[in-house]
């Protein structure tokens, strides 16, 4: 009996966003998707057996924390393995960048409560309670940002944006906005994978306001944690360069805040 329809059921796009194409120019019906019921796979315990420890990185004043031991080997692999399924593209839904800053490709999709709730309690205790003076929201976004880094792929020198929340509708069938006054404070890069399996370079470069760096490596299982927005406590990256044969995989989801 092929049991791969229960792994993996089929998914649909729940949003056309446009999207932009790495050099340029923007495809209009770009998707966003989820599965049609929660895979087996992406249902996660609150405890894992993890540890999940915070380690500061000093960045001149700015904000930005490495989470590890957040996810187990086995949930870093069906992300990837989700991801791969739902197919990635040149295009990115709903993001805009000039050209030539983002070299890699993506898909976006849209998680469970079964998945998001069990590891936003992992971290929780380790997350700033209160951003500009938000709250933090007991919930992560639930729409997840993946890129995919293959040979030569690169995201150049950019700021991440703030995000409204987003999760499924009831029937699945939808991507539905949060309501203003929720906003995303922070990034969350979830490395998927890293050194140990075979990915050359990929470090994450975070800026100083004097213009010096700090790298970052991804590191399977670990997440790495910055203020985002546009304004000058928000910290200016690069996803540095890939080269070989093993493609880089990583997350971005958004902590969100709430006024």
């Amino acid at each position: 009996m092929d049991r791969t329809q229960d792994v993996w059921p089929s998914h649909q796009a729940v949003a056309h966003l446009p999207g932009s194409l790495p050099m340029g120019g923007v495809v209009p019906m770009t998707p966003v998707h989820a599965f049609t019921h929660t895979p087996d796979a992406l249902r996660w315990p609150v405890d894992a057996g993890l540890q999940a420890k915070r380690r500061e990185i000093e960045l001149g004043g700015l904000l930005a924390f490495v989470i590890d031991d957040l996810v187990t080997a086995a949930e870093a692999d069906v992300i990837v393995q989700a991801s791969e399924r739902m197919g990635y593209r040149d295009e990115a839904p709903g993001i805009a960048t000039p050209p030539g800053m983002r070299m890699n490709k993506s898909v976006h999709w849209m998680a469970d409560e079964a998945m998001m709730q069990p590891l936003f309690a992992r971290m929780a205790h380790l997350l700033p309670p209160t951003l500009a003076g938000a709250s933090l929201l007991p919930d992560l976004s639930h729409r997840i940002n993946m890129y995919r880094y293959d040979d030569q792929d690169v995201f150049n020198l950019h700021t991440d944006g703030s995000w409204p929340g987003y999760s499924l509708s009831e029937d699945r069938m939808q991507m539905l906005e949060w309501q203003p006054s929720i906003r995303s404070g922070l990034t969350m890069l979830l490395y998927l994978n890293g050194a140990a399996e075979g990915v050359q370079g990929g470090n994450t470069r975070l800026y100083k306001p004097d213009g010096s760096w700090v790298d970052v490596s991804p590191l399977k299982g670990s997440a790495l944690f910055f203020r985002h927005g546009f304004g000058r406590d928000s910290v200016r990256h690069i996803g540095c360069q890939v080269s070989g044969a093993v493609s880089k995989y990583v997350a971005r989801i958004n902590v969100m805040y709430s006024d």
